[in-house]
């Protein structure tokens, strides 16, 4: 009777609520958009019309929640300087909420040719660590450095530098209350994705924290 009455109740309500219901009970995302692009891409019709439109609205619900999820974490981190220097970058993908940590000059998440990770990296990982554990999320980290020739030693080069920043991130994660089990992927892929044509600049120091809902 119980989950009768929700039904009924939730059917009565504006979309709005609507919407707001589908965020609390967390539907696996879908949405596929740019954090800047400001809509939802359009779906081919695989169904009938009552079908698309409860995908629609299941969409659009999905990226409320992901909207949601990036508009808290930029609070916690706001800064004027952070901003200008695009110091942190949030998407919604495929994957759900990708967030990409760069290591600028005023806001490095790592000291430099390190894996040790900065007192401005360790407040960012914190407010991460936060929304993650409220939110249930599984998470995926992926380090990348850049085509540095001071990271040319044979015995520690990119590849063990980029792989122990994912799994340092990994450790401050789970220090900050986030469970071991909700880390699905640490991942170091030295110089092979470079952001751009440079491999050697700087804006490919970084960290890249992918959030999905757990299903």
């Amino acid at each position: 009777m119980m989950a009768l009455f929700m039904v009924l109740w939730i059917c009565a309500q504006d979309k709005k609520i609507m919407i707001a219901t589908s965020k609390y009970f967390k539907q696996p995302f879908s949405a596929v958009n740019d954090m800047t692009g400001g809509g939802i891409l359009d779906a081919q019709a695989s169904g009938s019309p009552g079908e698309d439109d409860a995908y629609a609205k299941a969409t659009a619900a999905n990226l409320a929640f992901l909207n949601s999820l990036a508009s808290d974490l930029n609070k916690m981190i706001n800064a004027r300087d952070v901003m200008e220097e695009k110091a942190v970058e949030m998407q919604v993908t495929s994957d759900g909420l990708k967030i990409t940590l760069h290591d600028k000059t005023k806001h490095a998440i790592f000291k430099k040719s390190t894996a040790e990770i900065t007192e401005w990296g360790q407040l960012t990982l914190q407010n991460l660590a936060w929304i993650i554990d409220r939110n249930d999320l599984k998470v995926y980290i992926d380090g990348h450095t850049s085509d540095d020739d001071s990271l040319k030693d044979a015995n520690y080069g990119p590849w063990e530098l980029s792989a122990d920043r994912a799994n340092a991130a990994r450790r401050l994660l789970v220090r900050y209350a986030v469970k071991p089990e909700k880390i699905e992927r640490v991942t170091g892929y030295a110089a092979t994705k470079p952001v751009g044509s440079a491999a050697q600049a700087v804006a490919n120091d970084r960290l890249t924290i992918s959030l999905a809902a757990s299903r």
